[in-house]
């Protein structure tokens, strides 16, 4: 009873593969990452510039009481 079984279609031809796309940046596109860049390293807070550690504070405010009271 094969011959009640649907046949295989023809695969497609096959396409050739698009060029990929250029990797040079033009001096403005260039000029505007490194900016942006530039930016990013400025407003990045590391853990030392947040932590306080000036001599001006008197009580330490990392400093929190127990459930004990002490």
């Amino acid at each position: 009873m094969g011959f009640l079984s649907p046949k295989m279609p023809s695969l497609p031809p096959v396409q050739p593969l698009p060029e990929p796309p250029s990797t040079k940046l033009s001096a403005e596109e260039e000029k505007r990452i490194q900016e942006e860049q530039a930016a990013i390293q400025r407003r990045r807070k590391g853990r030392a510039s947040t932590i306080l550690t000036s001599p001006l504070v008197d009580v330490a405010t990392t400093e929190k009481k127990t459930l004990l009271g002490m």
